[in-house]
């Protein structure tokens, strides 16, 4: 697998660039594999994604490189492939903790939940380069939550 690189180095003044970038990156799904080095799954989109953010840093009076690689062993492939998933099955976890709560909310508050759980799902995908298995459990937990709001709005 290629994993697309972003090589950056930031002032530390002002601060609100970098923490920009820290977020962009955080929503990205991307992992930190050093000090202002992070990577993705190489793929059309990432790469896009980390060009915009090299000329974004280079705007803010940093420095940003962009490169293609590939993990020398195969143990460096799984370390970075297992970091990567590690991440996004916390965050469908989360998600599905969040679904059983809102399972006993009040009818209208389980709505925005779920409304907001949906949102939230879409989101994870977009981060799940390598396809987790907590897809479908988290996508289980959601349905759950739909269906007791159907079962609770059936007329008699």
């Amino acid at each position: 697998m290629q994993w697309v690189l972003l090589a950056y180095r930031l002032p530390r003044e002002p601060s609100t660039p970098r923490i920009a970038l820290w977020r962009r990156l955080r929503r990205l799904g991307s992992i930190q594999i050093g000090d202002g080095l992070a990577a993705l799954p190489h793929d059309e989109r990432t790469r896009e994604q980390f060009d915009w953010l090299a000329a974004e840093i280079e705007e803010n009076g940093g420095e940003a490189l962009v490169w293609l690689a590939e993990a020398s062993t195969a143990r460096e492939q799984r370390g970075l492939e297992a970091r990567l998933a590690a991440a996004v099955t916390e965050e469908y976890e989360r998600l599905i903790d969040a679904a059983r709560a809102a399972e006993s909310h009040a009818p209208t508050a389980r709505r925005r939940a779920l409304a907001r759980l949906r949102r939230n799902l879409n989101e994870i995908r977009g981060r799940d380069y390598l396809g987790s298995p907590a897809l479908s459990r988290a996508e289980a937990s959601l349905d759950a939550v739909a269906t007791r709001e159907e079962v609770l709005r059936a007329p008699d």
